[in-house]
């Protein structure tokens, strides 16, 4: 009778422990996702995704004019 309640005792206290541990796991598990998902969303967030498109939008605001942009697209694509 002693041992049976000696047992339960300890398993409960076991029990007590491992439920706050998962939970603290499973919340650290759902931060670390969520922060590397934001990181991952950020870098795509560039309106340009390549040098060739950068080279047009600053050719269709006039930043650039078209013998520059010419140069510049032969230089571009020559590689």
């Amino acid at each position: 009778m002693m041992g049976w309640g000696y047992y339960g005792m300890t398993g409960g206290w076991f029990g007590m422990m491992l439920i706050p541990l998962i939970l603290i796991g499973f919340i650290m598990y759902a931060v670390i996702k969520l922060i590397n998902n934001n990181s991952n969303n950020m870098r795509y967030e560039m309106p340009y995704s390549n040098s060739m498109e950068i080279l047009n939008a600053r050719f269709a605001k006039g930043e650039i004019d078209e013998e520059e942009y010419k140069r510049k697209k032969e230089m571009l694509l020559k590689g």
